[in-house]
Formats: C-alpha cells, structure tokens, sequence
C-alpha cells in the first residue's frame, strides 16, 4: 500500500518535494530573524518524514545567521523553504509550512520565542506561549 504524500513548491514552482509525514510538534516562532526571512508577523515550520525533492534542489541556497542557524531559500524567488538548527545536517531540514500545496494533518501546538513578537501582532489565546523556545 501506498503512503500518503504531501506535495510543496516555492513560489515561482522551481523547487518542488514530497514528504511521507509530519512530526508532531510545529510552532509559530515570533524571532526577529523568523520574521525577517518569512516577511511575516511569525514563521511556522514543522519537521518532516521521507522528504524527496522532486525538483529544483539546486536551486537552493542558504544563510546563516550570527548565531549559526541556516534558513534555506529558493535562489529565484525568494521563497522561505526551511530552517536547520545549528550543526544540523541537511537531511534535518523543517520545512515552512506555507510551502505545502494542499493541506496537511499539521496542527499549530505552541507559540515559540514570543519575547520578540513585533508589537503589532496579537498571540493566539488558545495556544501556549512561551517567551523563549517550548522550554523557556
């Protein structure tokens, strides 16, 4: 039997992937660099299962920030692909929710470095907050 895949692109449709899965946890990261590199109030990625990059992996670039976290765009249009920790290898990618085609059995579960929300962005009463990541 087949899985169940879920199919992403960015915006100019040069990178395309399929993932099997999602894992349980995702945030809304209120950073200011997830703000920055998603032009959005928050970023909201989520770690994936059987990720395959059906096209357009080479049209990936990368930055990383001071403090050694790598965003990953496509290198055309701009689009916000994914997110590593530092030291993580590539395999390890979350990828930005809003990359995703259709929809997907992902459920926001918490409000992640809300310390730094920009002023004009009201948090979400019905989902935990935490000032700094889940642990803080």
């Amino acid at each position: 039997m087949m899985s169940q895949q879920y199919q992403g692109s960015c915006l100019c449709g040069g990178v395309q992937f399929a993932v099997e899965g999602f894992h349980k946890q995702a945030a809304n990261c209120h950073c200011s660099m997830c703000r920055k590199f998603h032009g959005a109030a928050f970023g909201t990625l989520v770690g994936v299962q059987g990720l395959t990059w059906l096209s357009g992996q080479h049209l990936l670039n990368e930055f990383t920030a001071p403090n050694g976290t790598i965003r990953t765009f496509c290198m055309v249009c701009g689009s916000s692909i994914g997110f590593r920790v530092k030291g993580a290898p590539f395999e390890a990618i979350e990828l930005a929710i809003a990359t995703f085609d259709g929809d997907i059995p992902v459920q926001i579960d918490a409000q992640i470095y809300t310390r730094y929300k920009a002023n004009w962005c009201a948090l979400q009463p019905d989902i935990p907050s935490f000032d700094e990541g889940r642990s803080g």
